[in-house]
């Protein structure tokens, strides 16, 4: 009669807690409930995710970082969710965590997923037309041009690389880069930021700066000039 009474009161305290809410327990939200991180542990600082990008390098990424533990499955999969942010993070939230009994299992849905960001794979048309902002310099524009350009499904040779890379520059680069398109790309690069310095000493004439004058000129907005 005494055991019956203390079950009952462990029930009834249970409930009065919030620990009889089902899916509001530790053990159910918490993945790998049972691991402890040792005392000292600090997790590194990973790159995040947000879901808009290959998921497969995130997961590489992920697993170089966690030099120690990374052969505890257990604890990696308690980690993964720090990477998350955004949508990636909604997506992990709405997750049955208990589904998961392996490392294996949540990579697996992790890609499956966002398996739609490698399959979005640009196209020659795409980096042909891929033009550079005024806020970046001509550096920091192609560097991002020939990351695009890797990611096209049938990969480019360099020569070829460097032809599409010319073409899709502006009038003053592209009459300038052209003579030395089958150069290395350092070396176009190398030109193009000299006429980018040019450009803003105006040393090399803007294209655009002097399509803007003669069209001013021919409709008559500039005032002749007195004799």
């Amino acid at each position: 009669m005494v055991e019956e009474l203390k079950k009952l009161t462990s029930r009834v305290q249970g409930v009065e807690g919030g620990k009889g809410i089902e899916g509001l327990n530790y053990e159910d939200l918490c993945i790998q409930p049972d691991v402890e991180l040792s005392e000292g542990y600090k997790p590194p600082k990973f790159e995040m995710f947000d879901g808009t990008c290959d998921p497969k390098v995130h997961l590489r990424t992920y697993c170089d970082k966690l030099e120690g533990v990374g052969n505890d499955e257990r604890i990696r999969m308690k980690l993964f969710m720090r990477i998350l942010t955004g949508d990636a993070l909604s997506w992990y939230i709405s997750q049955n965590p208990k589904k998961w009994v392996s490392w294996v299992n949540m990579a697996s849905d992790f890609m499956d997923w966002f398996r739609f960001n490698t399959e979005n794979t640009p196209d020659i048309f795409y980096i042909q037309y891929l033009k550079k902002k005024p806020t970046k310099t001509f550096c920091e524009y192609a560097t991002r041009w020939r990351l695009e350009a890797t990611k096209v499904t049938s990969a480019l040779e360099e020569e070829q690389m460097n032809k599409f890379f010319v073409r899709a520059q502006d009038p003053q680069y592209y009459e300038r880069l052209m003579v030395i398109e089958n150069h290395k790309f350092s070396d176009i690069i190398k030109l193009g930021e000299r006429i980018e310095e040019g450009i803003k000493s105006g040393i090399v004439t803007n294209f655009e700066a002097l399509q803007a004058t003669n069209k001013a000129l021919q409709s008559g907005v500039y005032p002749r000039r007195k004799k």
